[in-house]
């Protein structure tokens, strides 16, 4: 900005006008609009946000700013943006309203997941009441709390129809990556005539020729460094150039300047200056009660500090840049900075605002003090309470700096490392967990921090790595305490499950540990025989594991299980209906589980959760549904930023469907996640994967070549007891049955020791492709009358194709025709396009006419987005539930809905079809 008398004036900024510009005329049509302003301090950034101001008559405007001190106080830039809001909370649906209100601490609650927060501030933003389009501006982004600026990038990807315009300033270089993956302009310097022009727009004394081309070139058309350095110049050295060279960076040559001016000012307007810096929502009031207790002038203190064109005293107080603000705090001793800290904590209320007052404390304090430190332990359990572990980890991990007592700075350490692990934050968890170890630790402390260091290294590098700690963290917690001990059994033991033959250890090492544990109670719990089961099916077989295992997974399903045990044990107690063959129950359990994440906005469990009732569905025959799940996966991963969810829902789902294409293309993505390299469970799973696809294609070779690494590590269970089931189909199909022997009793002797009617049925279709004559015609009948009363809808299908098929070689082709059709019928309804291409040409085989299906007239291509939307619309659910389930606003739904509607020829939602909707989807 030049700056001519009270008038102001932009320079240059062409391009980047028309940017903003064209954005705001977008908003103004019902579209949504997002951009990411980066560049260094002093750039431009601020101006340009004024002038996207200036311009935004009829918008309502909401802004916010992140701030240094504030960065580690978790939703409060989020807070800052939505308080213009809040009155219009209470129209949000009861789970998203909770989140948020919890969130903002504007109530107790349990601790709202931080996806259904981004979801709820998405709903308040795209919600806003009125016909206006709503501006939201947020400056100085690169200091958000990071809880903050990952919520506003999960809203940031979901606005697409709300009438919103975003737009986020970012100082670069940061010290993290800030808002990646958005639309963003970066700012360059002004050109060399602009520079130029800005320049002596603020020098109104001589300026030498020379010393004019050097402050433009130093300054490189940074607009803050050409309107302050300039100030920072004697006339002498503007009119000659005589000054020593500068070698300091440019942001830091600038604050500097600031820090001298700020230096030439009042005793008392400089400690006016560096109360504003201290509080960092620039609460006049506050800073005015402060001043009056440090015994400052504040009325002239303020308009000497306005008068220096520094800061602005309104309803807020506003630095007039950021570095103002650091300069200010700079500009003055520890001492002085200690005691500003200390007036600002004498005036907050403690019972208002108990929290900010602890932060000042600890600012105000020279060294450990036990009574400070015990304020911001409290003010840790507040801040989880709402859902800020970010907070709740600064909060301890200063706590912990200024606890006197080794013991006792132990454990605050020890709690400060599972707040900074539970944020994300695992190299700063790593460095706490050590620190405590370094303290005074009792037994049980001592075992808890090896758990930690376990969930650390399971997180931030594989399930294996962490193994070893888990299991010693165990097996020290199981004197002290029993429940917290199986706790972590579990999650020992599925953990080496996932990392099954790259373990470290592996599952044996924790099932020995499991079986020689003592026991604590006299009747064992289910989570105890969930856990004794399924460590004797991997040290002494499956036989004799089975019954216990099917016995706990029983009671799971027949007794209530709360919320938090839910949670805990259900994904690990699925796995084990899958692999005791117990259908029904893994049906049941797996769409509880669901239910209770949905509910509880547990997106973390939730993503498990999909995957395991996917998997499920698939295997029902039901990939409508299962696709339904891989797109609600996929919006979880999109928005946790992790694309494995849908990649592996689609590894389960392709092979059934039996497009080649697709069912390579999940391998290959799920192969090359690098959250997954050191999993020994995805290997297995992308051979399964093959395996399927190439049955159900009829190319044995290749399906069995998969199959035989698909069994090559058993007690990982799960897709490596279904590999084998694949390996005995595509050696018979290669007239190899030797080749399967040991495969095929293996199956026998599981389903004998399982005795459900989906294993006993499965068991029956293999002893049939291994046997002939008579003996295969009677296993034949017994699989697809076992199958049948089971909802394993897909093994029913294939065990009629394989009877079909077989009744069609023995020269029996009415009754193969029967066995056929049925199959290819169930085939088709379910989408397994192989497997019903195989029975089509069977059937033509054994002398039956099978028209092709020909589809209805398919609407116009609709997106992957707009299909899951429309399944949703049609089962029922209204545009609020659906964006619940997909994290899209309720507007944003309405849009899709719309597009469908017109793509299919249709009106409402009754009219959607879903026959016609499967085959007008992009691929």
């Amino acid at each position: 900005m030049a700056r001519h008398g009270a008038r102001t004036e932009l320079i240059g900024r062409r391009h980047e006008r028309q940017v903003l510009d064209g954005l705001l005329a977008g908003v103004r049509t019902g579209r949504s609009e997002v951009l990411v302003l980066r560049g260094e301090a002093g750039i431009g950034k601020s101006e340009l946000l004024r002038y996207l101001l200036e311009r935004a008559d009829g918008c309502r405007v909401v802004r916010a700013a992140g701030v240094q001190s504030e960065s580690e106080l978790s939703y409060a830039g989020l807070h800052q943006l939505c308080a213009p809001l809040l009155e219009h909370v209470d129209g949000l649906p009861e789970p998203q309203r909770n989140a948020l209100r919890t969130a903002f601490g504007l109530q107790l609650g349990d601790v709202p997941d931080r996806f259904l927060v981004g979801l709820s501030a998405l709903s308040l933003l795209a919600g806003h009441v009125g016909d206006q389009p709503l501006l939201c501006i947020v400056d100085d982004a690169q200091w958000l709390d990071s809880v903050s600026a990952q919520t506003l990038q999960f809203v940031a990807r979901r606005l697409v129809a709300e009438s919103v315009l975003l737009i986020l300033a970012v100082r670069e270089p940061s010290e993290r990556e800030v808002l990646p993956g958005l639309p963003e302009l970066v700012l360059r310097g002004l050109t060399e005539r602009e520079s130029r022009q800005l320049l002596d727009s603020v020098v109104a004394g001589p300026i030498d020729q020379g010393v004019r081309d050097r402050i433009v070139a130093e300054t490189r058309g940074n607009p803050l460094a050409l309107l302050e350095l300039p100030r920072g110049l004697t006339d002498v050295e503007l009119a000659g150039g005589f000054a020593e060279p500068d070698g300091r960076p440019l942001s830091s040559r600038i604050e500097s300047g600031f820090v001298r001016r700020i230096g030439s000012l009042p005793e008392e307007t400089r400690q006016l200056l560096v109360l504003a810096a201290a509080e960092p929502v620039g609460d006049v009031t506050l800073i005015r009660r402060a001043g009056e207790r440090l015994g400052i002038s504040v009325d002239a203190a303020v308009l000497n500090a306005e008068a220096a064109e520094l800061i602005v005293f309104g309803p807020w107080a506003r630095f007039r840049h950021p570095l103002v603000r650091s300069a200010a705090y700079r500009a003055v001793g520890v001492a002085d900075r200690r005691r500003v800290h200390r007036a600002l904590a004498d005036v907050i209320d403690a019972e208002a605002d108990p929290d900010r007052r602890a932060w000042h404390m600890a600012g105000a304090v020279a060294g450990p003090d036990e009574g400070v430190a015990a304020e911001l332990e409290s003010s840790a359990a507040r801040a989880l309470a709402r859902g800020g572990i970010a907070a709740a980890a600064a909060f301890l991990e200063r706590s912990t700096e200024l606890t006197p007592d080794p013991a006792r700075r132990g454990g605050r350490a020890l709690a400060a490392a599972r707040a900074k692990f539970q944020a994300g934050a695992f190299d700063t968890a790593r460095e706490l967990v050590e620190a405590a170890e370094l303290s005074c630790l009792d037994e049980v402390s001592a075992a808890q921090a090896t758990l930690l260091r376990g969930q650390v290294m399971s997180a931030s590098k594989s399930a294996g790595a962490g193994l070893p700690l888990l299991l010693e963290a165990a097996k020290c917690l199981q004197p002290f305490d029993p429940g917290l001990a199986r706790e972590t059994y579990r999650d020992a033991i599925y953990a080496a499950l996932t990392a099954g033959r790259l373990a470290n250890g592996g599952v044996r090492d924790v099932a020995e540990a499991v079986l020689s544990a003592p026991s604590h109670a006299d009747v064992p719990t289910r989570e105890d025989g969930l856990l004794l089961g399924l460590s004797r099916v991997i040290t002494d077989g499956y036989s004799y594991g089975a019954p216990a295992l099917r016995q706990a997974v029983t009671a799971f399903r027949t007794e209530e299980v709360s919320r938090e045990a839910g949670l805990g044990w259900l994904p690990l107690v699925c796995r084990m209906a899958h692999n005791i063959w117990d259908f029904e129950t893994w049906t049941v359990l797996s769409e509880r589980l669901v239910d209770l994440a949905r509910e509880a906005g547990a997106l973390a469990v939730l993503s498990s959760a999909l995957l395991l009732r996917l998997s499920n569905r698939a295997f029902a025959g039901d990939l409508q549904a299962a696709d339904s799940l891989v797109a609600e996966a996929q919006a979880i991963g999109e928005a946790t930023g992790s694309g494995f969810f849908a990649h592996y829902g689609a590894l389960v789902v392709e092979p059934f469907r039996g497009r080649e294409s697709a069912t390579r293309a999940a391998i290959d993505a799920v192969t090359q996640d690098r959250l997954l390299r050191g999993e020994g469970k995805v290997l297995t799973a992308t051979q399964w994967a093959a395996a399927v696809l190439y049955n159900g294609l009829g190319r044995y070779e290749e399906a069995y070549a998969a199959a035989v690494r698909g069994c090559e590590n058993p007690q990982e269970l799960g897709l490596s007891l279904q590999s084998r089931v694949e390996l005995v189909e595509a050696a018979v199909g290669l007239e190899r049955r030797a080749d399967a022997v040991h495969e095929a009793r293996t199956i026998d002797e599981m389903a004998r020791a399982s005795g459900t009617p989906w294993a006993l049925g499965v068991a029956a279709s293999v002893r049939a492709l291994m046997s002939d004559d008579q003996l295969a015609d009677d296993q034949h009948r017994k699989a697809v009358e076992l199958l049948g009363t089971t909802q394993a809808r897909m093994d029913s299908a294939r065990a009629r194709l394989r009877y079909g098929e077989w009744l069609r070689v023995r020269d029996q082709p009415v009754d193969a025709r029967a066995q056929l059709s049925q199959a290819h019928e169930m085939f088709a309804a379910a989408g397994a396009e192989a497997f019903a291409e195989r029975a089509r040409r069977e059937l033509e085989a054994a002398g039956a006419k099978v028209a092709r299906r020909s589809p209805p007239a398919a609407p116009k291509v609709l997106t992957a987005q707009e299909a899951e939307i429309a399944r949703l619309a049609h089962s029922g659910l209204t545009n609020p539930e659906i964006g619940a389930r997909l994290l899209l606003s309720p507007h944003t739904v309405e849009w899709h809905l719309r597009k469908v509607f017109v793509k299919m020829g249709i009106s409402s939602r009754k009219e959607i079809s879903l026959e016609r909707l499967g085959d007008g989807v992009a691929s």
